[in-house]
């Protein structure tokens, strides 16, 4: 290696080395005393309770996944993973994020949840998110955490109107049967005239 190319590598991996990182975050605790949500689920038989611990304004700062069959290895693992989202949702990472990535993951167990407004779940994970999405970013909490009656009356008609939107869309997602899953999202398809198409992403199954 000739002395040019020597230190061109040498200035390369000086410039990797003084890359910076990710910016510190700093961890915002819930108060001692909080209020909560408490959800019962089952899937495919599996049953656990979800509950989500709330900031003053209503916003998830915490989750706890307690699983009916305590000492299995899947009930460790949701304990392990629960705290790993709460430190994660403490240190600023949006709901909105986590349900993203974590939403549509597919392993077993999965199966009809007896839910009309999620349906068939195809992991625990893909139940819990997308029931938090449901429960705390679609605004149907709203009317649970207003401030003033003035205020609920105004935001607790919007949110009607968004979780109804939302119910109808998962209930003819249930409705649908044996319909296929979308290939593009996972999402179950609903019947659109002699094909079906995806409410979540827009695909269809080959029709226009």
């Amino acid at each position: 290696m000739s002395q040019l190319e020597s230190s061109a590598t040498d200035r390369e991996m000086s410039q990797q080395d003084n890359l910076p990182g990710p910016p510190g975050a700093n961890r915002h605790r819930l108060p001692d005393e909080r209020a909560g949500i408490t959800h019962h689920f089952s899937i495919a038989g599996h049953e656990g309770y979800l509950t989500v611990g709330l900031y003053p304004n209503g916003q998830p700062g915490e989750i706890f996944i307690r699983m009916a069959k305590e000492g299995s290895t899947i009930a460790g693992l949701m304990e392990c993973f629960g705290t790993v989202v709460s430190v994660s949702l403490q240190h600023g990472v949006p709901l909105k994020v986590l349900c993203d990535k974590l939403s549509h993951t597919r392993f077993e167990p999965s199966g009809w949840t007896g839910n009309q407004e999620l349906g068939y779940a195809k992991s625990i994970m893909d139940y819990l998110f997308r029931w938090m999405e449901l429960r705390f970013l679609s605004g149907k909490q709203l009317p649970l955490f207003v401030a003033t009656a003035a205020d609920g009356e105004s935001t607790g008609s919007a949110s009607n109107q968004a979780s109804s939107s939302v119910s109808q869309f998962r209930q003819d997602s249930y409705v649908a049967g044996d319909a296929p899953l979308c290939t593009t999202c996972g999402s179950l398809m609903v019947p659109n005239g002699s094909c079906y198409k995806c409410g979540n992403c827009g695909g269809t199954s080959g029709c226009s």
